[in-house]
């Protein structure tokens, strides 16, 4: 971190703001920062760097969208997502940048496969228009087997988001499994994250993730979260429904077959 050049930085800052743009437009696009971060710096490091931009950005998402989260949701992926994160914790000790990279995408890929096979399924009809886009959808998310995969997703949303900040798309694909419309979606995201992302610190400081040099870095590169996540808002209103799930889902896709194949 402390050889970067110019163009690195410019990259690093376009990364930054697409993180903005992600929580205010299409959650699970900053996949595509993960993957950008980890090719600019050491893959390991570069977790505890991007890891203060994404709460800036979620701080944002939380201010614009915070009246839409639903709150039994979160509470009831909170406890298996704990679990998740010191599972995360136990394996970054070890972990290489390779075993990261490598779990991760695997792991991406294969609920984006799992969401499409399921959406290409002729008896899950699309959701319908929800007069109050903050409200969790009928979908069975209440019912035993919804609970079972809310802890699932739980867990391995802790896990993801602690390894390598990639718990986005895991929770994305769980959310659209549920139905939430777009409101809804990010407004649960937006607390979620902001939760979830600083309860991380702890950890990542612990870890040796985060230091001096790398809230140094993080300084210069906040300022670039803000201009993405306005345009986030200005775009997000004039994507439909439809386009904002493939959006979602194909973010994720990217995202994945990027940590695999660097």
């Amino acid at each position: 971190m402390d050889t970067i050049t110019l163009w690195q930085f410019a990259i690093l800052a376009a990364a930054s703001a697409l993180v903005g743009f992600s929580k205010t437009a299409v959650s699970g696009a900053n996949t595509v920062s993960l993957a950008v971060f980890a090719a600019v710096l050491p893959a390991r490091e570069s977790t505890g760097v991007l890891l203060p931009i994404l709460i800036a950005g979620d701080l944002i998402a939380v201010l614009v969208y915070r009246r839409h989260a639903h709150w039994p949701t979160l509470l009831r992926l909170f406890p298996a997502v704990a679990g998740g994160v010191v599972a995360g914790a136990v394996f970054m000790l070890w972990a290489d940048d390779e075993a990261v990279r490598t779990s991760i995408g695997a792991i991406l890929l294969l609920m984006a496969g799992v969401t499409l096979w399921r959406r290409r399924t002729p008896s899950e009809p699309g959701p319908e228009p929800d007069p109050e886009p903050w409200a969790e959808p009928e979908t069975g998310v209440a019912s035993r087997g919804g609970r079972v995969k809310a802890r699932s997703y739980g867990v391995l949303g802790g896990f993801t988001t602690m390894v390598a900040n990639a718990g986005g798309p895991v929770m994305s694909l769980y959310l659209l499994s549920a139905g939430f419309r777009k409101l809804g979606f990010l407004g649960t995201s937006a607390w979620f994250f902001l939760i979830v992302n600083t309860s991380k610190v702890p950890f990542s400081v612990g870890l040796g993730l985060i230091d001096l040099r790398s809230l140094l870095l993080d300084a210069a590169l906040v300022l670039f979260v803000v201009p993405g996540a306005w345009l986030g808002r200005m775009c997000v209103d004039r994507i439909n429904q439809r386009l904002f799930d493939q959006l979602v889902i194909w973010a994720t896709v990217l995202g994945g077959l990027q940590l695999l194949l660097r």
